[in-house]
């Protein structure tokens, strides 16, 4: 089965009024420019243009021509085929809720862009890229959707932007087991999203993902269209923990560039003893490229524990990887527009996590939630986990998945000036920008929401986002956003309970936290839909603030002196790095960058047991048996001890008793003396669920859960026999 489209690609409304993002007469002549002779000619008789008239003076002729075109194809369908490979009713036709059955679609979908469309003109590269006959760049990738088979229920709909390749919204927002092809009931869990009447999308739009079928890929051209390859310099690092005499060029397993040349004298691997440490360059003699695998470095004398590693090559064949960018795009306008879409939607709303998290800010700062006929495309954006990042989603030899982190993959285009929605300016370099300003049309503006943990504000610069870019006062949102900082959670839902190999050696601490974020996740997706799809205006934004005193300097965090726990001296910072002089058309001189100053990242203040003061407070936090903190810190290690362990937190259970409190000089309260009973604590745990449903920061379904959570959480640390 296929859904096919033709055009010429030309940016004209298939209805309503003409909107040009460029003045109108050089529009006129970029479209007299794009005809045939026999179009032209077509056009001149239909709409009366003398042969000799000048092209500035054709506006009035410019209805007329649409009318034309739109006759003859329609145009800004970037969507031009959709192969079904497999079409499966979900569940034996199970009901779910008012939005009736499901089934699943898995196939392929083509894409052609034109180049010549304004709302294109960000692509970096696409100029650059074959063409076909048409004169349009050609792409395609994998899907998945999840639909209602009732055409009424078809309103809304949900586009996963995929985490490398991966699918996240079942496990996130139904509660479901992990897995790539849902077909068995613990696969769909709950069925929260389809209970809402969603039809949830998942595409291809990362060019790079690791091979693996499973993983949902873009295929997309190579630049290089004009008969030269194409080569510039590529960087890789690596934070090396343990001795190997290998190590791939691909971030986390992702497809690297090829390599131009093994011999060029821009390959230059170096190593340093710290992030900002003096780079030394390692003899040439001692390393090489592997003859059998250039994806791979080898060093006969290892790579040693301890060291960071940085290699920069001059590899050939970029791709055109803006084109992700322009997928997610196109596919809900798709959905949304095309009469003959296979999921058809009114309404779109788009999610992204922690990589993708950043997608979507980048795709809101780059323009494109504006369509090649220059219609909106999400009504509603649901950004998590991103902090104040974007990424490598749009320039030459971009790698998307290198993501910037406190003690890895460091100094990649992730942390980017600006960092809010409003226009902000920069004291240092005078600049003036902000995430909506680069918007075709302010009337596309979605409705956001931000969702980040407390790791965001130490590994990702959250506090950015609603800050001065100096970090002396608060920055409003404006009334589309809303942003909710999930207090002393980390980076991603820790299991529960702990493992014993998880036990930091000498301390009552775990690494990773079970602060369960993902049911606050559950009802602000409910939220969200019900602001884009009924406008009913969600709860109000909740997150730290200068006035409030609730976000401070690292220096002046107020956390308790645990035994054995040591709290961070250092934050993960934005800095204003310099990638060269081309960086504003996508293309990166400087590998590493230089940089300049960092921007000032604050953190959360803690009470007195560790736990955050604002934000939205899990049942876990508000009636606290632990400390849960968002951070965890390198420690025994070759290297880098004291430094940010990625995405992890610290779970620090509370002493049982005031005899455990004394005996360990824990200066927390103990369980004992905040509830004396078991009946007590659950008490007490109601209470604070009954609070989070009248918030509407817990749905009430989910009670039931977070209470029987509570009760196993006391019943593992009074369990007779645990060690402590």
């Amino acid at each position: 089965m296929a859904s096919q489209r033709q055009g010429f690609g030309i940016c004209i409304p298939r209805s309503g009024s003409i909107r040009w993002p460029v003045p109108l007469e050089r529009a006129v002549e970029r479209i007299s420019l794009d005809l045939d002779d026999g179009a032209q000619a077509l056009l001149r008789r239909v709409a009366g243009w003398p042969a000799d008239q000048p092209r500035q003076a054709a506006a009035e002729t410019l209805l007329v021509l649409s009318v034309v075109l739109a006759l003859a194809a329609p145009s800004g369908a970037a969507v031009t085929r959709v192969e079904v490979a497999s079409r499966e009713v979900v569940l034996n036709g199970k009901t779910f809720g008012k939005a009736g059955p499901y089934e699943t679609l898995r196939g392929t979908i083509h894409y052609a862009f034109d180049p010549s469309n304004p709302y294109n003109a960000r692509i970096v590269d696409l100029d650059e890229a074959p063409r076909n006959a048409q004169g349009l760049v050609e792409a395609r990738g994998d899907f998945m959707v999840l639909r209602p088979t009732k055409a009424a229920q078809l309103r809304l709909g949900l586009l996963e932007v995929s985490n490398r390749g991966g699918q996240a919204a079942l496990r996130y927002f139904n509660s479901a087991g992990r897995s790539s092809d849902p077909v068995a009931e613990q696969d769909f869990g709950d069925a929260l999203l389809m209970r809402q009447g969603l039809t949830i999308i998942w595409i291809g739009w990362q060019f790079d993902v690791p091979r693996d079928p499973r993983r949902l890929r873009l295929h997309v051209p190579v630049a290089g269209r004009r008969g030269r390859p194409l080569e510039g310099l590529v960087r890789c690092d690596w934070t090396v923990d343990r001795t190997v005499t290998s190590l791939e060029l691909g971030h986390r397993g992702h497809v690297p560039y090829p390599l131009a040349d093994p011999r060029h004298a821009d390959n230059v691997l170096t190593v340093r003893d710290g992030r900002l440490a003096a780079r030394k360059v390692v003899p040439r003699t001692e390393w090489q490229f592997d003859a059998d695998d250039p994806g791979r470095i080898q060093m006969a004398s290892g790579f040693q524990a301890g060291k960071l590693y940085e290699l920069v090559y001059r590899a050939r064949d970029p791709r055109v990887v803006g084109l992700g960018l322009a997928a997610v795009r196109d596919v809900m306008s798709y959905a949304k527009h095309d009469p003959e879409s296979l999921f058809p939607v009114e309404r779109g709303l788009a999610f992204g996590v922690s990589q993708t998290g950043r997608f979507l800010r980048h795709f809101l700062y780059q323009g494109f939630n504006t369509d090649e006929s220059g219609r909106k495309v999400y009504d509603g954006l649901f950004i998590h986990t991103a902090g104040a990042g974007r990424g490598s989603f749009n320039h030459r030899f971009a790698q998307p998945s290198r993501d910037a982190h406190r003690y890895s993959a460091f100094f990649y285009p992730t942390d980017l000036f600006p960092f809010s929605g409003a226009r902000q300016r920069d004291a240092q370099t005078g600049t003036t920008d902000g995430l909506f300003e680069h918007l075709f049309d302010p009337a596309h503006r979605p409705r956001i929401f931000y969702t980040n943990t407390g790791y965001e504000y130490w590994g990702r610069a959250a506090s950015l986002i609603h800050t001065s870019p100096d970090g002396r006062s608060d920055a409003p949102l404006s009334a589309d956003e809303r942003l909710y900082h999930l207090a002393s959670a980390q980076h991603f839902a820790g299991r529960f309970p702990p493992r014993p190999e998880d036990r930091l050696a000498g301390t009552a601490a775990y690494r990773g936290t079970p602060n369960d974020l993902l049911v606050p996740l559950r009802a602000l997706l409910v939220a969200l839909v019900e602001w884009v799809r009924d406008d009913v205006a969600p709860p109000p934004s909740a997150y730290p603030t200068i006035a409030a005193g609730t976000l401070v300097a690292v220096e002046r965090l107020a956390f308790p002196e645990l035994p054995g726990v040591l709290a961070p001296k250092i934050v993960h910072e934005a800095y204003r790095a310099d990638y060269g002089s081309r960086w504003s058309q996508g293309l990166v001189d400087h590998q590493p960058p230089r940089l300049g100053a960092p921007f000032p990242s604050l953190v959360p203040q803690v009470d007195a047991l560790g736990n955050e003061l604002a934000g939205v407070k899990t049942l876990e936090v508000r009636v606290p048996l632990a400390t849960f903190t968002p951070w965890n810190l390198r420690a025994g290690l070759a290297g880098g001890n004291g430094e940010l362990t990625d995405f992890l937190g610290t779970y620090v259970p509370l002493p049982r008793s005031e005899t455990e409190r004394q005996r360990t000089r824990d200066p927390r309260s103990s369980v004992e003396r905040l509830y004396p009973t078991r009946a007590d604590y659950l008490a007490a745990a109601a209470r604070a669920a009954h609070e989070l449903v009248a918030e509407r920061l817990l749905l009430p379904e989910d009670t039931l859960r977070v209470l029987q959570r509570a009760a196993s959480h006391w019943d593992w640390l009074h369990a007779s026999g645990r060690v402590r």
